[in-house]
C-alpha cells in the first residue's frame, strides 16, 4: 500500500480559522463570566428560581468555554509516533464534555429549582427590579457573543458553499457551533427567566417562576442532546463531505493507469483533516515503477485539489477478489462501478 503524508509544514491548517475560533470562545468566556456573577447576585437578592436557573446556566457556560479553549489547544498538536494521525479528534471529546456540562450543571439545576418552587420550598421574592436590570444587561452581553458566533459560522458555511443549517449538521469544526448553540440557548433562557420573573411579579404566584425554571431546563437539555449528537458522530468517524468524496472518485477513476476503482473510504480525523483510503485495480500493462509513480502523482493531485486531505493511502488490488466485493457490498449495498471518462 502506498502511504503519502504531508510534511509538518503541510499539515498545518488555516491559522485564521483557529484564531477565529479562539476569539469566539474568549469573547464568550468573558461575557459569561460577567453575566454569571451578576445573575448570582441578582438571584440571591430576588429569590427568583428562574434567575437561579439562569445563574447556573451562565456558570456552566463559563466552565464550558474553558473546556473549549483546552480542546482547541490540545487538538492542534502535531502528529507524533503514538498518534500518527494527529490529535484532531481530541477537540470533539472536549466539546462532548461541554454537552455533558450543559446538562449536568445547567439543566439539572434548573429542573431542581423548578421542582423546589412547585413544592413551596422557596422564599418570598424581593423587589424584582434588580432581576430585570441584570437580565437586560445579560441579554446585551450575550447578544454580542452570539453575533460573533453567528458571523463565524455564517462565514464558514459560505466558504464551504453550504446553507447555514446544513453546515451546522455537517461541520467537522464544532467549537464555534458549540458557542452558537450555547449563546442561542442563553438568549432564549433569558427571555424565559424574564417571563417567569415578570409573571411572578404581576400575579404574586411563584408557580410562574418555577415554570420558567423548568422550561430553561428543557431548553438546556435539548441543546446538550444536539451538541452531544454532533460530537458523537465526529468521534465515531464520519465520511468526508460527499462533494469531496465524489471529486476524489472522479480524479482516481480518470487516472490513465487505473482500470477500476474497487473501494474508497474517507474519514474526518479532525477539523479540516480528512483521511482518504482507496483500493485500485491498475492496468496490467504498467510496470511496478509506473505504479509507484502513479500513486505519488495521484496523492499529490488530491492534496493539491483539497487542502483538507491530510493522508492518502492507495492500495493496488484485483477487482474480482470475492472478499473485497463482499466488503464493498456490505458497506455501500453495491459494487463501485465508476464510468471512465471518454
Amino acid at each position: 500500500m502506498a502511504d503519502h503524508r504531508h510534511s509538518p509544514d503541510e499539515r498545518e491548517r488555516d491559522p485564521g480559522k483557529a484564531g477565529e475560533s479562539g476569539l469566539t470562545v474568549a469573547l464568550a468566556f468573558l461575557a459569561n463570566l460577567g453575566i454569571a456573577i451578576a445573575k448570582i447576585v441578582a438571584a440571591l437578592l430576588t429569590g427568583s428560581a428562574s434567575l437561579a436557573a439562569e445563574a447556573a446556566h451562565s456558570v456552566a457556560d463559563t466552565f464550558n468555554e474553558v473546556l473549549l479553549m483546552v480542546g482547541l489547544r490540545r487538538s492542534g498538536r502535531p502528529a507524533d509516533r503514538r498518534h500518527p494521525l494527529g490529535y484532531g479528534k481530541e477537540r470533539y471529546i472536549w466539546t462532548l464534555l461541554v454537552a455533558v456540562a450543559i446538562f449536568g450543571m445547567g439543566a439539572l439545576f434548573a429542573f431542581y429549582q423548578g421542582v423546589q418552587t412547585f413544592t413551596g420550598h422557596t422564599g418570598e421574592e424581593a423587589d424584582p427590579l434588580v432581576g430585570y436590570a441584570v437580565l437586560g444587561v445579560s441579554f446585551v452581553l450575550e447578544a454580542i457573543s452570539w453575533q460573533q458566533a453567528v458571523r463565524q459560522v455564517r462565514d464558514a458555511a459560505r466558504d464551504e458553499g453550504l446553507p447555514f443549517t446544513a453546515y451546522i449538521r455537517r461541520t467537522d469544526e464544532p467549537t464555534a457551533v458549540s458557542v452558537l448553540l450555547e449563546d442561542s440557548a442563553a438568549l432564549l433562557g433569558l427571555l424565559l427567566a424574564f417571563g417567569g420573573l415578570g409573571l411572578h411579579h404581576l400575579t404574586g404566584s411563584a408557580i410562574w417562576d418555577g415554570v420558567g425554571s423548568v422550561l430553561i431546563g428543557v431548553l438546556l437539555t435539548a441543546v446538550a442532546l444536539v451538541l452531544g449528537r454532533i460530537n458523537l458522530n465526529l468521534l465515531i468517524g464520519t465520511q468526508a463531505d460527499p462533494r469531496l468524496v465524489a471529486d476524489v472518485r472522479a480524479r482516481l477513476t480518470a487516472a490513465p493507469e487505473v482500470e477500476w476503482l474497487v473501494d474508497i473510504v474517507t474519514m474526518t480525523v479532525g477539523a479540516d483533516r480528512v483521511l482518504v483510503c482507496a483500493r485500485l485495480d491498475f492496468r496490467d500493462a504498467i510496470t511496478s515503477a509506473d505504479l509507484e509513480r502513479a500513486c505519488v502523482r495521484m496523492a499529490h493531485e488530491l492534496r493539491e485539489a483539497h487542502a483538507e486531505i491530510d493522508e492518502v493511502f492507495l492500495e493496488p488490488v484485483p477487482r474480482d477478489d470475492p472478499e473485497l466485493r463482499e466488503r464493498v457490498i456490505a458497506r455501500y449495498g453495491r459494487t463501485l462501478r465508476p464510468k471512465r471518462p471518454e
